[in-house]
């Protein structure tokens, strides 16, 4: 049956007919854009039409796409103690409360604290044990790459002054090399491994109910970089008709060997639920200083942070994943592990390009990807379009993280977030959130691209290093066409045009033409995914 949306202002994003008033969907595509007249003169008197929406002059857009999410904790997050808090106090306080309605020995767990806006920076195991006396406690940081634990989750992790700091990772001590609770990066597994495990089938529940919070928010496609129980969770949800949204699902760089055992390559799947790259991390994060730099951080003459892959580990991965046809996305967050990364895929496109050449045949070029990109040596900033290279980043992180880049990289950060950078390199963006890092709501990332400016319109009217900034335009291509390039589907996602996909969204307001401050406020009245209605307030 076939859906008709008229008296619309869409934007389809399809360069052969920019714009339209109405639009014909069947069998979950796009059978015809046009006009009013055009579309309801061509259907008028037809049976087969299920539905005519007269939109009230409303902007329709494509569907949009988070090309960076952890799709598992964000849905399980919902149920944590909300961490980011102006102060520690407050961070303890809602700990406590939460402890109070908990059983003795039940774990509580909570996520978002950032040091670097408390006064006291980094909290303590006593804390948390004051808070929570009769319950292990374990607090994730708001960058994930760092972690909060009390006396009691240390001792079921066996953490001691006398543990060892794992390979990539961390234990913080005190001066007498006694454990603090908190623990960077890998060292984060410690306590994660003993903390009980949810079925897939409750992380399923837990997916379906925040696929409907992203629906409301815009998006009808993602690309998850959660691992196997999240994998599992979709593929559950895939098999009873119930997952709503598109979704990318990458592999961890610890499962490459099984999965190229197996056959897997990129893009296996259908146009619902289908495989990514290889998910690699070079380093860590800004908010814990833990992310690579190649000068030290400003005010820690001997802190440059954790590089936790070269370039030569990485290319021997990646030498593996090329040959099972399997695509690379490697989280790299400073300079020198962009750099590292970035020599890494010059040399396996050399050895791509030699494999090419050995078989005599057409193979086609793997979409690598870096994710964030956030800060990158001037020297290094074209490289990613001359290696072909998607950059894989999140708008959101720019307002969110200018006052810590600030105050540890200095003037460095002019080439910090620099989407305009890449894209005037010839780089193919591919926009996210980071969720739970930041909230997935995409309307905050576009006005974050676009603004360069926090919600409450601080830095100032020009924004955050202002050059960066991107049109409307170019931040929802960052949104539909770069997502959708990555996961090798831009030949049927990411615009309105015949035999597309039917993804779109009826909005508040149109984002072409309002006021750039106000993209931030923007909601879709109604959500639809392959020609059905998954959100509908109109």
């Amino acid at each position: 049956m076939i859906t008709i949306i008229h008296n619309a202002k869409i934007t389809t994003l399809d360069p052969q007919k920019p714009t339209a008033s109405a639009i014909a969907i069947d069998g979950g595509r796009i059978l015809l854009a046009g006009s009013d007249d055009a579309i309801l003169g061509e259907f008028a008197g037809q049976k087969n039409v299920s539905e005519s929406l007269d939109v009230g002059g409303r902007a329709v857009i494509p569907g949009l796409i988070d090309a960076h999410l952890h799709l598992e904790q964000y849905a399980l997050g919902q149920e944590k103690v909300d961490c980011e808090t102006s102060t520690r106090a407050e961070c303890i306080m809602r700990v406590s409360l939460r402890a109070s309605l908990l059983t003795p020995g039940q774990w509580l767990l909570g996520h978002g604290w950032n040091q670097n806006y408390w006064a006291e920076g980094f909290g303590k195991s006593l804390d948390l044990d004051a808070a929570a006396p009769q319950n292990p406690v374990y607090l994730t940081a708001k960058s994930l790459h760092a972690g909060w634990a009390n006396s009691a989750a240390l001792a079921a992790a066996g953490i001691t002054a006398q543990s060892p700091d794992p390979s990539g990772g961390q234990i913080g001590r005190d001066e007498q090399g006694n454990p603090t609770g908190i623990l960077f990066e890998s060292a984060m597994e410690l306590v994660q491994s003993v903390i009980p495990e949810p079925t897939d089938e409750y992380v399923a529940q837990a997916i379906q109910q925040a696929i409907q919070k992203l629906a409301r928010m815009g998006l009808t496609g993602l690309h998850d970089f959660d691992r196997r129980r999240c994998f599992s969770a979709l593929q559950l949800l895939h098999q009873r008709g119930d997952l709503s949204i598109r979704a990318v699902k990458s592999i961890p760089l610890e499962d490459l060997t099984y999965a190229a055992g197996i056959g897997l390559r990129t893009g296996f799947g259908d146009d619902f639920l289908r495989i990514g790259g290889i998910k690699a991390f070079a380093d860590g994060a800004l908010g814990p200083r833990t992310a690579a730099m190649i000068q030290p951080y400003d005010s820690e003459p001997e802190n440059r942070g954790m590089l936790l892959l070269d370039a030569e580990e990485f290319f021997e991965h990646g030498r593996l994943a090329v040959d099972s046809g399997l695509a690379m996305a490697v989280h790299a967050i400073g300079d020198r592990a962009n750099h590292e990364m970035l020599d890494a895929f010059t040399q396996l496109r050399r050895y791509e390009k030699g494999r090419r050449k050995e078989k005599s045949e057409e193979i086609t070029q793997l979409r690598h990807r870096i994710e964030h990109v956030q800060l990158i040596h001037p020297e290094d900033a074209g490289r990613l379009a001359d290696l072909g290279i998607i950059a894989s980043m999140q708008p959101i992180h720019a307002p969110s993280d200018m006052i810590m880049a600030d105050r540890f990289w200095g003037k460095r950060s002019v080439s910090a977030y620099a989407w305009r950078m890449q894209l005037d390199f010839g780089a193919t963006l591919a926009f996210g959130s980071d969720a739970p890092v930041e909230s997935p709501n995409p309307f905050l990332g576009l006005h974050a691209a676009v603004t360069r400016r926090r919600t409450n319109g601080s830095p100032g009217p020009e924004g955050w290093y202002p050059a960066q900034r991107l049109s409307v335009w170019e931040a929802i291509q960052g949104f539909t066409h770069g997502p959708a390039f990555a996961a090798y589907m831009e030949d049927r996602l990411g615009k309105l045009a015949p035999a597309y996909l039917a993804d779109l969204l009826i909005l508040s307001q149109d984002p072409f033409s309002c006021d750039p401050n106000e993209i931030k406020d923007i909601h879709p009245l109604a959500t639809m995914v392959a020609g059905k209605w998954v959100f509908r307030e109109i």
